[in-house]
């Protein structure tokens, strides 16, 4: 009988091991997207920086993918976010341009609009943001509204990093879709938030956005003084009252905290045994801007269509899945996250997205389809097929090509060598151009 009893206890001991191994493999996973605001290409020591020191995103590379050609949607802020949210083209969701504080306050990202939260949300998933949103001032467009269960941050381009006041002097800094300053230099107050999400909610499957106010102005490091109260207006920009040798120290203060806080989220996920099962991306909405941080030696900076105001910096990670130690060619849009993680977890992909999925190039190597990528803003226009790359700097403007395998810096214009080329690529940009615009005409 006792022997029958054992026999008994170790059969059912040996089926709860199996189901609870099946359980592990079968359990969704956590997702986690960190964008910075206005970090260079070269800003990164793990991109070649040696004035700025960010081990924990370097550790992030060495145990993940770098990639070395993906790039922002945009060239500026709210476009690229737009472009991430959706999966779309930034044009055909109808935010091609900057949502600014003083004259688009009536403006936002359409709430009929599927936002990756919004996906998440009937995947089963809880979902969370804490940053910059700058897809809409009013509370129709807040986060909450489109499918964030939880958000705190600003909704602004940016805001005082101590005071937490907007460009035209109103106060923003939102817990939901109401108005709640707290005290705190920005940077620190993301993290804060989002490592008490992860806390919160590690015992059910959780997307959380981390959208970063670093290194964006106004350049504030922890113990600079708060510059904008209610009612300020813009004066002198603060990076004018700077030395350069000043402006350089904030700058690299700024992505370094923000890098320190990166990593205690990184922390928090091994400390509560859920890094196997958390993919994390991380990249930039834009390039650096003209006077700070270093684009690492591309030509442009944020807002131009040359390589400096949209290739970025960029990894993922997701240990046990995704091979360390990768260097990644491929080229990558902001727009092709939403079906990555969507297809990471099983779910459903909402049909008319102009993203692809990375998901089996990041886990099986495969290459990407080929395909043609398009950018544009304010007039100008660019195309990318494969290593060539065409730009209009304006509609009366001549072509300019370049062939980036070569000429990275874009210093060669080949457009008079390769006619056939510029043609048929400038027919391929109109026919995208009539078709993302189609929603402003």
């Amino acid at each position: 009988m006792i022997k029958t009893l054992n026999i008994f206890i170790i059969a059912f001991l040996f089926s709860k091991a199996i189901t609870s191994c099946y359980a592990q493999k079968v359990e969704k996973p956590n997702i986690i997207i960190i964008v910075a605001d206005d970090l260079g290409y070269g800003d990164l020591s793990c991109y070649g920086s040696t004035l700025i020191n960010t081990p924990h995103l370097d550790q992030m590379a060495a145990e993940g993918i770098k990639f070395t050609d993906f790039h922002s949607n945009g060239s500026v802020c709210s476009p690229t976010r737009a472009a991430l949210l959706t999966g779309k083209y930034q044009q055909r969701v109808g935010i091609d341009g900057v949502v600014t504080a003083k004259q688009h306050r009536d403006k936002g990202l359409a709430t009929s609009e599927k936002t990756f939260a919004d996906a998440f949300k009937e995947a089963g998933y809880v979902t969370g943001m804490f940053g910059k949103w700058h897809l809409g001032y009013k509370t129709e467009f807040n986060p909450i509204n489109q499918g964030f269960d939880e958000y705190i941050g600003y909704v602004s381009g940016n805001v005082d990093y101590h005071s937490h006041i907007d460009q035209e002097g109103y106060e923003d800094w939102w817990q939901g879709d109401k108005i709640k300053n707290e005290e705190g230099y920005s940077t620190d107050l993301i993290t804060k938030h989002s490592v008490d999400f992860i806390r919160r909610h590690k015992d059910e499957p959780f997307l959380l956005f981390i959208p970063h106010e670093a290194p964006h102005g106004p350049f504030q490091g922890r113990n600079s003084v708060a510059e904008r109260a209610v009612g300020w207006k813009n004066g002198a920009k603060q990076k004018d009252k700077m030395s350069e040798e000043e402006l350089n120290n904030i700058y690299k203060e700024m992505v370094e905290v923000m890098d320190e806080g990166i990593g205690e989220v990184m922390e928090t996920l091994k400390k509560l045994k859920l890094d196997k099962n958390t993919l994390v991306f991380f990249c930039s909405d834009n390039g650096a801007s003209q006077k700070v941080g270093s684009n690492g030696g591309l030509r442009g900076y944020k807002s131009t269509l040359w390589e400096g105001g949209h290739r970025v910096s960029a990894m993922a990670w997701y240990p046990g899945t995704i091979t360390p130690n990768q260097i990644n060619n491929e080229t990558i849009m902001t727009m092709d996250l939403f079906p990555t993680i969507l297809d990471f977890v099983g779910a459903e992909i909402p049909e008319g997205l102009d993203g692809v999925s990375l998901k089996d190039n990041l886990v099986k190597g495969n290459p990407l389809p080929t395909r043609d990528v398009f950018w544009g803003y304010i007039g100008r226009k660019a195309i990318r097929q494969g290593d060539w790359k065409l730009i209009l700097r304006n509609k009366n403007a001549d072509p300019l090509l370049f062939n980036l395998k070569d000429d990275i810096q874009e210093r060669n214009n080949l457009a008079n060598q390769h006619p056939e080329r510029v043609k048929a690529m400038l027919g391929k940009l109109k026919v995208w151009s009539e078709d993302v615009y189609a929603i402003s005409k």
